[in-house]
């Protein structure tokens, strides 16, 4: 499943995923181990403008921001 993180701190990733034909794409914050790990999604959505929207409504990031995790 391909995945993109934030340049910046790696808290935020974007997940896509192939689901009936349809691709979505997923919005998930990440908590550092010290505060006990996990994660919590924040949205999923169908289309590339709409995760666009999503990461503005959610995050101070931009598509722009996010890089290929490795």
């Amino acid at each position: 499943m391909p995945e993109w993180v934030c340049g910046c701190c790696g808290r935020w990733r974007v997940s896509v995923e192939l689901i009936r034909g349809r691709y979505r794409y997923r919005l998930v914050q990440r908590y550092p181990e010290r505060f006990g790990g996990g994660k919590n999604v924040l949205g999923e959505v169908g289309t590339v403008d709409e995760l666009a929207d999503l990461l503005r409504r959610c995050t101070p990031l931009e598509l722009a921001d996010l890089r290929a995790a490795a």
